[in-house]
């Protein structure tokens, strides 16, 4: 039996906490905003103050990226289009000892819906 990408999904949602639009909106002023999806996407809208570094380089670039750099301890929500991606990239947060990462459910879809 073959392992899709909606089961790794899946399985990353398992291990890392999701939080809500709202509680999102709520911690804007004291949590860093990690989007995970790709620049042109995040150039066409995303979440004040985000900083984007795509889900396909995030384990490489995040320990380097002068925000993150020795930040272990951060409060960091991460978020993509519509939740996916950024359990995963949370799930590859906290191995890589982000214990503070969590993913906003449902993504910038969500954000948008909510107005």
């Amino acid at each position: 039996m073959s392992i899709t990408a909606m089961d790794l999904v899946a399985n990353a949602k398992q291990k890392i906490t999701e939080v809500s639009v709202a509680n999102t909106k709520n911690s804007l002023s004291t949590h860093f905003i990690l989007d995970v999806r790709e620049p042109a996407e995040f150039e066409a809208g995303h979440l004040p103050n985000a900083i984007n570094i795509p889900r396909g380089v995030l384990e490489f670039k995040i320990t380097a990226h002068p925000t993150f750099a020795g930040q272990k301890e951060a409060d960091i929500i991460v978020y993509c289009l519509s939740g996916g991606r950024s359990a995963l990239a949370t799930e590859a947060l906290q191995k890589l000892g982000y214990s503070k990462a969590v993913s906003m459910a449902g993504g910038y879809t969500a954000w948008t819906e909510a107005g």
